[in-house]
């Protein structure tokens, strides 16, 4: 496949903006299975305020009018800002009429998201010797088996929780430093990517050994986030600090990246696979753009350009794609959450 050298550029009147009174930080699209249960499609929204008191927001999303409604009863406190929020991935398997909704921060926190209330289900503390754990950076859920969650954290562990039983299923020490992201691949296997520049994937039936597939090329260089391509395993993505760069990986071979995505022209902060196919990659950075890449089969000799782009007004600090509306991408800039029609 040629790589082609044609930007387009995501058009305004397909996107739609919700405004904030705060910055806003953390984002999630409900699951596909949540539509069948209420009208709109659902977006949690999550605040950045550094002090204790925050907020988390559930909004209604419908595509055909192009309108976001918050609902003020579906608004609830959280405590520090939620470093991410996630739906439940299959919430018929819960037999239940609600939504859950998982939270991180201080803890990995629980919520049910009703027609007209959100109430909290558990607190889970990952520390075996004080009431307090250290914060938690993410965490991601598993949509093969939806009773594991795994946590990363700054005290260098990731946490598989089984949540049906509410305890520690297993927990690793991940990495030499801090613990970023994680992210799974399979029931059993997650990756992680650490402030010691590593990249590790991890299988839960042989908990003493790690893959290193990857290490930042200058030492120490932490990689901030990862993101396991569901529709091509082969494949993850990871950016490192202060960087302009996006690496692709293919965990068939080790070390060497298989593309490294270079239009930025500030720090990536966020990346996303399109969750309906497996060649499409969304980032997005402190040079207020989002960019779409198409990877080709072979990388041309002057590197990769973007098939689309879009400018915000603002440093883009989140974004995501969301697998119930493939069509749909939102980033968060300020204190705005856009959603951008692709």
């Amino acid at each position: 496949m040629e790589n082609s050298t044609q930007e387009s550029h995501l058009k305004a009147e397909n996107s739609v903006t919700y405004e904030s009174p705060y910055p806003l930080y953390a984002l999630a699209f409900a699951s596909p299975q949540t539509r069948t249960r209420h009208q709109h499609h659902r977006i949690a929204v999550g605040s950045f305020i550094e002090e204790y008191s925050n907020r988390v927001d559930i909004l209604s999303f419908d595509p055909d009018t192009l309108s976001i409604k918050p609902n003020p009863t579906l608004s609830f406190d959280h405590p520090y800002p939620p470093t991410k929020l996630m739906f439940h991935p299959n919430p018929n398997a819960l037999h239940k009429t609600n939504d859950v909704l998982a939270s991180s921060g201080d803890y990995l926190r629980l919520w049910e998201v009703g027609d007209s209330t959100v109430e909290p289900i558990q607190v889970l503390n990952n520390s075996k010797t004080s009431e307090f754990c250290a914060p938690l950076t993410s965490f991601d859920w598993n949509d093969i088996e939806p009773r594991r969650i795994g946590t990363s954290s700054i005290d260098t562990t990731c946490t598989i929780w089984d949540i049906e039983k509410g305890v520690v299923e297993t927990q690793l020490i991940a990495h030499d430093k801090e613990v970023y992201d994680i992210a799974w691949g399979e029931a059993r296997v997650f990756a992680s990517v650490s402030a010691d520049g590593s990249v590790r994937i991890f299988d839960l039936r042989d908990k003493e050994h790690s893959t290193i597939i990857y290490e930042s090329p200058q030492p120490d260089t932490p990689l901030l986030r990862l993101a396991w391509n569901k529709q091509d395993l082969r494949y993850m993505a990871t950016i490192l600090m202060d960087s302009n760069k996006v690496v692709i990986l293919d965990i068939r071979s080790p070390t060497m990246p298989v593309a490294e995505l270079e239009r930025h022209r500030g720090s990536v902060n966020a990346i996303a696979w399109a969750p309906q196919s497996c060649r499409h990659i969304c980032s997005a950075g402190d040079d207020t753009q989002a960019l779409i890449w198409d990877l080709p089969t072979v990388a041309g000799p002057n590197g990769i350009d973007p098939m689309s782009m879009y400018s915000a007004g603002a440093e883009i600090n989140q974004l995501q794609w969301s697998a119930a509306q493939p069509d749909w991408i939102s980033i968060a800039f300020s204190n705005k959450m856009r959603l951008l029609k692709v």
